[in-house]
C-alpha cells in the first residue's frame, strides 16, 4: 500500500555546476602551440538550489526549455552526476529511462537486446523468456527480432527500449521524452501505459515537451527555468506557464501583451437556472456557468472543467469540441450543467485556447460550490451516468 504522505524524492538546496574551458585542445600540435599558456575554465552554474519533494504514489511532471536545467537534474537524481552541493534522498528503488535505449549493442539482433537490456533491469533468463512474446506483442516490432539494431530506424528503436522499460517494477520510475518519437498508434499504447501507473499509484517522474500530457496524467508538476524553479504545483497552471514561455520566443509581442496584465480578462460566475448567483445546489439542479472576455481576439475556444476539491477531474467540456457557432465576437457564453454528481465541494477550471494545446488565458482556481444530497443517492461512485436495463429475449 503506497502511503502518500511518504516522501519518494527530496531535493535539498541542489546545485550542479560545470567548468568549461575556454580554449579545447584536442590535438598535439593544439598542446604545442598553447604550451605555457594557461587554460581558463568558466564555471557554469546550471541549477542554482532548487529544492522540492515528490511523494510517493505521485506522477510528477518536469518541464523546461532546452537549456533549462532539467536534463542535468535527472542525471542527479538517478545518481549519474554528483551534486556541486545540496543534497537528493531517494526512498526506494529507482529505475531511470533518460535515454530510452541506453545499453543497447547495434550489433545484437533485437531479440538479443531484449535479454540485454532486460539483464541491466536485473530480470533473470528465465523471466525474461516469461516476458518476451508480451515485450514483442507491445513494440510492435516481430518481423523484425532477427535483424540487427544498426538496422532499426529510432522511432523502432524507442518502441523496444519502451516495451522492455514497463516491464520494470520498481518503486520510482523515470521517463525522458518517451512520447517524442513513435507514431500516433504507438503513443496511444503509451499513454494507455501511463493510465495504468497512474491507476496503481506508481511513484512516475515524467519529463516531457507535451503539455496535454502533463495535464492530463500530471498529480503535480514543476517547471525549471534558467536553473531554477519557476512554477511548482497544479499542473496546469504549469502547463500554461510553460507555454507562456515558449510563446515569448515565438510572439514577443503576444506574451508581452499577456505579462502586462494586472488580472484576467476571462471572467466565470456560478448561477443557478434562473440565473441567479448560487454557490449551494442540490444533486441533479442545473448549474449556469456565466463566462465573460475582452480583449482575447485571437480566442478559438473555451474550455471549462469541473474538478473535485479531492483533485479528481470530472469533467472537461470545450467549444470547438461541442462546435458551438458563432461565439467568438459576442464576449459572452453560459453553459449549462445537470449536476448528475456525488455529494462535495467543487470548482471550475476555464481555459481560452489560441489554438488546441495553446493557451492564451485561464482561471486555473476558478469559482467554487457544492453539491448536497437531501434524497440520498440511488447510485454510487463520483457521477451517474445515463442507463438503462434490458432483458434479453430467450
Amino acid at each position: 500500500m503506497v502511503d502518500p504522505n511518504q516522501p519518494a524524492v527530496t531535493a535539498k538546496n541542489l546545485k550542479k555546476d560545470f567548468l568549461l574551458p575556454h580554449q579545447r585542445r584536442t590535438t598535439l600540435k593544439q598542446a604545442f602551440v598553447n604550451l605555457g599558456r594557461r587554460n581558463y575554465k568558466t564555471k557554469q552554474h546550471v541549477l542554482k538550489g532548487v529544492n522540492f519533494e515528490i511523494k510517493k504514489g505521485e506522477f510528477f511532471g518536469i518541464v523546461g526549455r532546452n537549456g533549462s536545467g532539467k536534463s542535468t537534474l535527472l542525471k542527479l537524481l538517478a545518481g549519474v552526476y554528483h551534486p556541486t552541493s545540496g543534497s537528493v534522498d531517494i526512498n526506494g528503488d529507482l529505475t531511470p529511462f533518460i535515454e530510452l535505449g541506453v545499453g543497447f549493442n547495434p550489433e545484437l539482433s533485437g531479440r538479443d537486446n531484449i535479454f540485454l537490456n532486460g539483464a541491466l533491469l536485473g530480470f533473470s533468463k528465465k523471466e525474461m523468456l516469461a516476458m518476451y512474446d508480451e515485450i514483442v506483442a507491445f513494440s510492435e516490432l516481430g518481423d523484425f527480432m532477427d535483424q540487427k539494431l544498426k538496422n532499426y530506424s529510432s522511432g523502432m528503436q524507442v518502441r523496444l527500449a519502451f516495451s522492455i522499460a514497463i516491464k520494470a517494477h520498481n518503486d520510482i520510475l523515470i521517463f525522458d521524452e518517451v512520447l517524442a518519437v513513435g507514431d500516433e498508434a504507438f503513443q496511444r499504447k503509451c499513454l494507455d501505459v501511463f493510465e495504468q501507473y497512474k491507476a496503481r499509484k506508481q511513484t512516475v517522474i515524467l519529463v516531457t515537451h507535451d503539455m496535454e500530457t502533463v495535464r492530463q496524467f500530471c498529480t503535480r508538476a514543476m517547471l525549471i527555468h534558467d536553473g531554477e524553479i519557476k512554477e511548482i504545483g497544479n499542473p496546469r497552471k504549469v502547463a500554461n506557464e510553460y507555454s507562456r514561455l515558449n510563446q515569448q520566443s515565438i510572439d514577443k509581442e503576444v506574451e508581452s501583451g499577456n505579462a502586462k496584465r494586472a488580472e484576467t480578462h476571462l471572467k466565470a460566475r456560478i448561477l443557478n437556472e434562473k440565473l441567479k448567483s448560487q454557490v449551494g445546489f442540490d444533486i441533479n439542479e442545473k448549474l449556469v456557468v456565466d463566462l465573460k472576455w475582452s480583449g482575447l481576439e485571437e480566442m478559438r475556444s473555451i474550455g471549462v472543467n469541473i474538478f473535485k476539491e479531492s483533485g479528481e477531474h470530472v469533467t472537461g467540456v470545450n467549444t470547438l469540441k461541442d462546435d458551438v457557432k458563432d461565439w467568438q465576437n459576442k464576449g459572452q457564453l453560459q453553459l449549462t450543467f445537470d449536476l448528475t454528481m456525488t455529494h462535495g465541494r467543487y470548482y471550475l477550471l476555464v481555459e481560452a485556447f489560441k489554438e488546441e494545446g495553446k493557451v492564451i488565458d485561464s482561471i486555473i482556481d476558478g469559482p467554487r460550490f457544492s453539491v448536497s444530497n437531501p434524497e440520498g443517492m440511488k447510485w454510487s461512485g463520483l457521477v451517474n451516468l445515463n442507463h438503462s436495463w434490458k432483458v434479453p429475449r430467450r
